[in-house]
C-alpha cells in the first residue's frame, strides 16, 4: 500500500508593477492573520505551483500576470485539522501586465521594495521578495544583452 502524500503546497505570488516610474511590490494581508504578507494559495490536487499562482493572481488580485522566474523555495510546517503537516513553499516572481479589482484580499499594498519589506512580518517573506528583486534583476540584464523587451 502507498503512503499518502500528506505535504501541503503552496504557491506565492511575488507580483511586481512599473507604475510613475517606480517599481511596487504587493503585499496584501488576509482577513484572519495580523501580518502582511506576499500572496500565496494552496496548490490543488492535479494543479501546478505555477498554475495555482496564475489561478490566484486572476481570482482573488483581479490581475492578469506573467510568470517570469521561480523566486525561491523553503518549507515548513503548518496543523491542519489537529495534525501536523510539512509545508512546502514556491514562491514566483510574476509581473503585472493589467490589472482589475483585488477582491480576494482584506487589504493591500503596492509599495517600493524598501517598505513592502520592512511591511512584510515573516522572514520567510522577506527572503523570498529579497530574492525575486534579485532574481528580476538578472532577468532584466539577460533580456537586455540579448535586445528582448521587457
Amino acid at each position: 500500500m502507498q503512503a499518502k502524500n500528506t505535504n501541503l503546497l503552496i504557491s506565492g505570488a511575488v507580483a511586481f508593477r512599473d507604475h510613475g516610474g517606480k517599481r511596487k511590490w504587493l503585499v496584501i494581508k488576509v482577513a484572519d492573520k495580523n501580518e502582511w504578507e506576499i500572496p500565496k494559495i494552496t496548490v490543488r490536487r492535479g494543479e501546478s505551483s505555477v498554475r495555482a499562482s496564475l489561478r490566484m493572481t486572476g481570482e482573488m488580485a483581479g490581475m492578469n500576470a506573467r510568470v517570469l522566474e521561480e523566486a525561491g523555495r523553503t518549507s515548513g510546517g503548518a496543523v491542519v485539522n489537529g495534525k501536523s503537516v510539512p509545508v512546502k513553499y514556491y514562491y514566483y516572481l510574476m509581473m503585472q501586465k493589467s490589472a482589475g479589482e483585488m477582491v480576494g484580499f482584506a487589504q493591500y499594498q503596492w509599495l517600493e521594495y524598501d517598505k513592502a519589506s520592512r511591511k512584510l512580518g515573516l522572514k520567510r517573506e522577506k527572503d523570498m521578495l529579497k530574492g525575486a528583486k534579485d532574481t528580476l534583476k538578472e532577468w532584466e540584464k539577460a533580456r537586455k544583452k540579448k535586445s528582448l523587451p521587457l
